[in-house]
């Protein structure tokens, strides 16, 4: 007998023997657009709260997560999928919380995960009708680097800078659009590259081959293993993100084509939790962790990249979470995890 399932299945008797009263709530939820690990997460929970008589989740769709977090520290969203910089940023007041002052500290002070996963790692990626190979090749070009204000746009800014010394608006064009545009953008040839998280396989990348054959470029590793590349793991949301080629999801003349000193691709990876309200209660925070421990295995297969962004993996180094990230997992979370067999770090335990 296997002892996971075992305890999973003793922490579901418990967790979801909810009273009547608090059992099938009707929650909100807000997550980003189709094509990524925060869409499936909050999907994922969605399903599976029903199924276990949890809770029924109303999720929205393609909404900016600056926005959404916020939504949850204010209490007026009930659960959202969020990039761990986030947290940080709403903390010190600043990057788009920088109106929040110092009520910023406060509302952050309102976040507690559920469980953590990642949004892939940023890469370089474009139609081979571009011509582009390198991180410098994106001189004087037209580049999308995500959302208006959104932590994905301080991020591969940043990538962009670290990989290449390049500056938005200096040496390239940033073009920024909702995620809800960027399937479009990925055909209409409007621009010329795209830095943003891609998975492995990588929806978007898959989108865009219905234009032409893609190439996708990593990060140098002479640039990624150098010092001050090493520093930005220690960043609040930072995780480093390190794939073979043959692990990509990939088919050899399938037409895509990896740019790298050893067929390996490396990136900035974007840390993610799904996040809650602290005020949320322990029981039921405990009851959708529990849900989404018990079926790892449907969402590791449910797309095609499940099984390479993390989930299940709470290690503090290949989550985010600790260091400068100020987030810690809900109570309930931490009861629903130990009881699974899992191990907490310490340093993302409430206080």
């Amino acid at each position: 007998m296997n002892p996971i399932k075992t305890a999973v299945a003793g922490i579901l008797a418990a967790a979801f023997g909810l009273s009547a009263a608090n059992a099938q709530q009707n929650l909100t939820a807000e997550t980003s657009s189709p094509g990524n690990s925060p869409h499936v997460a909050v999907l994922h929970l969605a399903e599976v709260a029903s199924e276990a008589g949890v809770a029924n989740l109303q999720v929205q769709e393609g909404q900016t997560l600056t926005k959404s977090v916020l939504n949850v520290a204010e209490g007026r969203t009930d659960i959202s999928a969020m990039p761990l910089i986030l947290g940080f940023l709403l903390d010190k007041g600043r990057g788009p919380y920088a109106k929040q002052g110092e009520n910023g500290a406060a509302l952050a002070a309102n976040l507690r995960a559920l469980y953590p996963y990642n949004a892939g790692a940023y890469g370089l990626f474009a139609l081979e009708s571009e011509g582009i190979d390198a991180w410098e090749e994106l001189r004087g070009k037209t580049v999308f680097n995500g959302p208006p204000r959104g932590a994905a746009l301080v991020n591969a800014r940043q990538a962009i800078q670290l990989a290449a010394g390049l500056k938005d608006g200096e040496d390239y064009k940033g073009h920024q659009v909702n995620w809800g545009q960027v399937s479009t953008l990925l055909v209409d040839g409007s621009v010329d590259a795209f830095v943003m998280p891609i998975t492995f396989p990588s929806e978007r990348v898959t989108i865009m081959q219905s234009a032409g054959d893609v190439v996708i470029v990593s990060t140098p590793k002479d640039i990624f293993e150098s010092e001050g590349y090493q520093r930005i793991f220690k960043a609040p949301g930072n995780v480093p993100i390190i794939v073979k080629w043959e692990d990509m999801g990939y088919a050899e003349g399938a037409g895509v084509r990896l740019v790298s000193e050893d067929a390996t691709f490396r990136g900035m990876g974007t840390a993610f939790a799904d996040v809650v309200n602290k005020d949320m209660s322990f029981d039921l925070a405990k009851a959708l962790t529990a849900a989404h421990i018990a079926t790892l295995d449907r969402i590791k297969v449910k797309v095609p990249y499940g099984g390479t962004v993390n989930f299940g993996v709470l290690d503090a180094d290949a989550s985010g979470f600790c260091g400068p990230n100020p987030v810690k997992y809900h109570p309930g979370a931490v009861a629903a995890w130990e009881e699974a067999g899992y191990e907490v770090p310490a340093c993302a335990r409430p206080e």
